[in-house]
């Protein structure tokens, strides 16, 4: 007697040999059974044989792609994303009402025969013969599942996906054979397990939990039998059984499906009548899918974390290699985003600029000593709407920001200042720093070839009262932009360049700075990330750390959770502890009585820098506190605006200043994104003033002065009562004689106490 597997299916060699049987005899009966019953049949028999055995024995399956949920660092969701939106689960988990449905209508005999269904088979060939065309199919549930497998694997490209489902003889005989196979590793249950976890149902969903959550807003293990029906009705045709789009083609489906339980005897007729009149209750959740959903403002961070995910070869070779995994998803993403910062993030934009503005504005703050981006934000908000746009102005062109960042303006100051405090400049360095100078030359370049200013270029300062000399605290307090200029002079551009690289700042499109001059005034687009992370080197006492968005990602594969390797914040000395301790000082000058004023927290200690661009295109500000670092940018994404005579969150600017509206973002950022958190404090230097140092040398002569006179009021106090004049004409308290000021004398007898005057002095 033939050798029976469990659950009624022939073994591998006779279902192959039945194929090959049945395929002589029909012509193309198993190959070709979605095609007419007509035309070249012996040819087409041989095809299939040769086929047959041409086909590799295992079938690859991939993974289940599914979604992938983005948190917080508290473990609060972002947002999810994918590109099937799956949730993977098992049998346990799936309501039996469906399982029965599923069975009932797409292949009743499913526990009754192997990988191809013989009778079914055969009258799906005498129908479609005597119809002359395709009305009837005879996949069994496995060669469907592995019909959705090949589906599955072709992803979203759309070539593929036409290969995989393509109506030939070729790929019917491939889904036999590996139906096969399938049959003989899996089992009925996992099929079935399988097949409910791959199949679509329409409206973006793919498998039961996916579905039972779009349709109903509940799991799929709680599925009623109308439920279940309506749902196994679905896949024959997801399109046209949309109950979303046609309730009553749906629901004459779902009816079918009952009735046709009902038939194999899963349900009575009672209740597959009860069944049938039950109202549809659709309780439809609609797809919340990608960045665009992303909670709190964060739809750029999540951007951010997808393009950094893509980009960076720790989560494969290629960016291919990469998105096939971010596709296939299942991931669990914990980020580094600060809830209670992120939401001081979106507070300040809000208050300060309207998303219809003709500017906008960006935020990026991350954490000094660790990398970790804490919050990133722009008054623009994600999307693809008026007013919206799906462009990350904080950060880099290569992980989804503009194409060139934004030129910087005067904060890029510090990092001159720091170039040369580094080359041994002392703090009290001087520079004439006239109003208006041509750029100096020749300037020492890293190349050797020195810049030289060949076309008579020309800076000025913002005022006509800026004229120097001027020392360097002076001058960063009032951002004089010859100081700067001379000062990269004196230095040369490679120190500046060194530094600027230690601190890992590019240009927006990724390229070094160039080595010019003007580089020093911040004549360069950078990215708001890009400044936030350099100052916080500041902040830490010259460490600089690589910006990091990823804490920890875990990925579900089957029943198990696997953890991936994640990108580490790299640290590395960018300057002496002494040159950033100085820079802060400098800094804390400028929020204190320097152009960033408006930008001062009162509550801890802050140091920052203002910025403004040619025409007022750009403004800036970047600052930090010993463990927060933030960098605000306004301006126009297309840089086609200039900030005068502007309204900007509804308060008019004559002119926009880098202090004015930048500054007040930044303090309301930092101000609740701190709130609750340790103060700390900066390690400041003192900073000799040589112009204080003569003042008070000069106070302090005074004061020896005035001690003289005391105590020579005190002499002649005491010899009043000596003297006729000194006490008969009210010498007073420490008078010193006719026509001298007394100063402090001691009760000259008869005197009336020293409260008089004598003859031609002063009140003493």
């Amino acid at each position: 007697m033939p050798k029976k597997r469990s659950g009624g299916g022939l073994s591998p060699t006779q279902q192959a040999a039945k194929f090959l049987g049945v395929s002589v005899l029909s012509g193309a009966v198993l190959a070709g059974i979605a095609l007419p019953a007509v035309g070249a049949l012996g040819l087409a028999a041989k095809g299939s044989v040769e086929s047959f055995d041409e086909l590799p024995a295992n079938l690859k399956t991939p993974p289940l792609s599914q979604r992938t949920t983005i948190l917080d660092a508290d473990g609060g969701t972002i947002a999810q994303v994918y590109s099937r939106d799956r949730t993977v689960v098992g049998l346990k988990d799936i309501s039996p009402y469906l399982q029965k449905a599923i069975v009932a209508i797409e292949d009743s005999r499913f526990y009754e025969h192997g990988a191809v269904d013989m009778k079914g088979v055969l009258r799906a060939v005498n129908k479609n013969a005597r119809s002359g065309g395709v009305s009837q199919g005879a996949s069994t549930l496995t060669q469907q599942y592995v019909k959705n497998v090949f589906v599955e694997e072709a992803g979203d490209d759309p070539t593929k996906v036409a290969q995989a489902t393509q109506q030939t003889i070729g790929r019917k005989i491939r889904e036999l054979k590996f139906a096969i196979q399938v049959e003989e590793e899996l089992g009925k249950k996992k099929i079935l397990e399988n097949y409910l976890n791959i199949t679509f149902f329409g409206q973006q969903a793919y498998g039961v939990e996916a579905a039972a959550q779009r349709y109903f807003s509940k799991p799929a293990k709680d599925l009623s039998l109308p439920e279940s029906a309506l749902l196994a009705g679905i896949v024959q045709s997801p399109t046209r059984y949309d109950p979303i789009n046609d309730e009553a083609e749906a629901v004459k489906r779902r009816n079918t499906v009952l009735q046709r339980m009902a038939e194999v005897g899963d349900i009575s007729p009672a209740e597959a009548e009860k069944a049938q009149k039950a109202p549809l209750e659709l309780k439809v959740s609609r797809p919340k899918n990608g960045c665009i959903t992303a909670v709190k403002g964060a739809g750029f961070f999540c951007d951010y974390v997808r393009q950094v995910f893509l980009t960076d070869p720790v989560f494969g070779k290629t960016r291919e290699d990469r998105a096939k995994v971010w596709n296939q998803g299942g991931l669990t993403v914990r980020t580094t985003l600060d809830p209670q910062a992120q939401e001081s993030v979106q507070s300040s934009l809000k208050n300060h600029v309207n998303k219809n503005d003709s500017v906008a504005a960006a935020i990026t703050l991350v954490e000094p000593g660790t990398g970790k981006v804490l919050g990133m934000g722009q008054s623009k908000p994600y999307g693809y709407g008026n007013n919206e746009t799906e462009i990350n102005y904080s950060v880099d062109h290569r992980t989804g920001g503009s194409n060139y960042g934004f030129p910087t303006g005067s904060t890029f100051k510090p990092f001159v200042a720091a170039a040369a405090l580094e080359q041994g400049r002392p703090p009290t360095q001087e520079y004439s720093s006239p109003y208006e100078m041509p750029y100096p030359g020749p300037v020492q370049t890293c190349s050797g070839k020195p810049w030289v200013n060949t076309t008579g270029e020309t800076v000025p300062n913002e005022d006509k009262s800026e004229v120097g000399p001027y020392r360097l605290n002076e001058a960063m307090a009032k951002s004089v932009n010859t100081y700067f200029v001379q000062m990269v002079a004196d230095i040369g551009l490679c120190p500046v360049v060194k530094l600027t690289d230690a601190l890992h700042v590019v240009q927006g499109s990724g390229d070094k700075l160039p080595e010019v001059p003007a580089v020093s005034l911040g004549s360069q687009g950078v990215s708001p990330l890009t400044m936030a992370s350099a100052y916080a080197a500041f902040a830490s006492r010259g460490t600089y750390c690589t910006p990091v968005a990823i804490e920890s990602i875990s990925q579900k594969v089957g029943e198990r959770q696997k953890s991936l390797d994640v990108p580490k914040s790299t640290c590395s000395r960018a300057m002496s502890e002494k040159t950033a301790d100085t820079i802060s000082t400098l800094l804390q000058g400028v929020v204190d009585s320097g152009t960033g004023q408006q930008a001062g927290l009162r509550d801890r200690a802050n140091a920052g820098k203002t910025g403004t661009t040619d025409e007022r295109k750009n403004a800036w500000f970047v600052g930090y506190t010993p463990n927060l670092s933030g960098a605000v940018w306004v301006g126009s994404a297309t840089q086609q605006v200039r900030m005068v005579n502007i309204s900007i969150g509804g308060t008019y600017h004559p002119k926009v200043y880098g202090g004015s509206v930048p500054g007040p973002i930044w303090r309301d950022a930092m101000t609740n994104a701190l709130t609750g958190k340790p103060a700390g404090s900066f390690h400041l230097v003192d900073i000799p003033d040589p112009d204080k140092d003569k003042d008070k040398e000069k106070d302090k002569d005074k004061d020896r002065d005035k001690d003289k006179d005391r105590d020579k009021g005190r002499d002649d106090g005491r010899n009043g009562d000596e003297g006729f004049i000194g006490g008969l004409i009210d010498g007073g308290t420490g008078h010193g004689g006719p026509g001298f000021p007394g100063n402090g004398g001691n009760n000259g007898n008869n005197g009336n106490n020293g409260n008089g005057h004598g003859p031609g002095g002063r009140r003493g």
